[in-house]
């Protein structure tokens, strides 16, 4: 039996629970609205899900075929077709955005991930989406690298909400939050509104568990095993509590600005060895977000254990991560390889989903 209280009680607890997918037959079947209704609060996207929505969905195929008839370029279809799915989504958020006040109601699009390096190039596109769309509950996604984090910052500076993603590690977490921080002070430095602008810093946390746990097992820390991307989040969380919680923040609290959350991304359990509401149960906790794939929405819905535990066992975390550290495990190595991992799977799923729009209009 489907408990469609479950996600009204994690917003109890002061958790947001968004969807990490969309699609056209999602949106025009009404099932966002069902969503909503039952206690979703965001959408999420990347090109791995506009690929699978666009590239094997048929509601796509008529518009497709309009477009290469029009003369669109296939980047061009492209646009339209995430433009229009982005924007009829959060019109169906907007109410959500209205009732808390802006705190939750987004539906975030990503840059082109191409742009990964490309800081000027990022914003751009940002300050590009955000005008097009003209809806004031649209997230723009940035991935945070070294060139993202600096275009994070000159986002927020102009008044865009950012979606801070692939965030791995805890320094990318703390240059994020700080790179938000920065951008208010800019903002708020010429004499801007910083009430406006809110942000979400989304930390993978999956991928970490898949990297470390048969690692962890080859070197006898079987028991460790599941436990190093729950750690990495509550750790990255604590870090969060004390840069929102310093006198540089207050500054800006004063003048009504609204903290950076963090989003736990990746957060679908990828063997069956995990609980499979392991990453929503783990995580839940006070001014959060936890963006789900559906399957892992499903199974919460069905039997998810709502109760705060983001702070438990911060002291086991720390030893955790000095025995890696004293096994010969580079933490922050095996972080950097997954950002870089992350970036190319994008890249990969952009290209991918580039061909399967040709391939359609072709056909036109």
């Amino acid at each position: 039996m489907v408990d469609l209280s479950v996600l009204w009680k994690v917003s109890e607890l002061g958790q947001s629970i968004w969807c990490d997918f969309i699609s056209r037959e999602l949106i025009d079947s009404g099932g966002l609205l069902d969503m909503v209704s039952q206690g979703v609060r965001g959408v999420t996207s990347n090109p791995a899900i506009f690929r699978k929505s666009i590239g094997e969905g048929q509601e796509y195929d008529g518009p497709i075929s309009a477009f290469s008839r029009a003369g669109l370029s296939t980047e061009e279809i492209y646009e339209e077709l995430v433009l229009d799915d982005v924007g009829r989504a959060a019109d169906i958020l907007l109410p959500v955005f209205q009732t808390t006040g802006g705190l939750d109601g987004y539906v975030s699009l990503e840059v082109d991930p191409r742009l990964a390096d490309d800081r000027d190039g990022t914003v751009e596109q940002a300050v590009r989406l955000k005008k097009l769309l003209g809806r004031p509950n649209v997230m723009i996604k940035i991935p945070a690298t070294e060139a993202g984090i600096a275009a994070i910052e000159q986002a927020t500076s102009l008044g865009i909400s950012v979606n801070a993603t692939l965030i791995f590690s805890l320094d990318q977490s703390r240059k994020v939050n700080q790179a938000y921080i920065g951008g208010l002070e800019k903002r708020l430095a010429r004499g801007e509104d910083v009430s406006s602008v809110r942000s979400v810093a989304s930390l993978f946390v999956s991928r970490l568990d898949s990297a470390l746990d048969p690692v962890l097992e080859a070197k006898g820390l079987g028991s460790m095993v599941t436990c190093s991307g729950v750690d990495n989040a509550r750790l990255a969380y604590s870090g969060w509590g004390d840069v929102f919680s310093s006198s540089r923040w207050d500054a800006l609290a004063d003048k009504g600005a609204c903290p950076q959350r963090m989003l736990w991304a990746s957060t679908g359990t990828k063997s069956q060895s995990y609980r499979d509401t392991f990453y929503v149960e783990e995580l839940m906790g006070p001014y959060t977000v936890n963006t789900v794939p559906p399957a892992t929405m499903k199974a919460f819905m069905d039997h998810g254990v709502v109760e705060d535990r983001i702070g438990r066992d911060l002291d086991g975390a720390v030893s955790r991560r000095e025995a890696m550290a004293d096994s010969g495990i580079d933490l922050d190595q095996v972080t950097s390889s997954l950002m870089d991992q992350g970036v190319s799977a994008f890249v990969s799923a952009f290209d991918d989903l580039m061909g399967a729009i040709k391939t359609k209009a072709s056909l036109s």
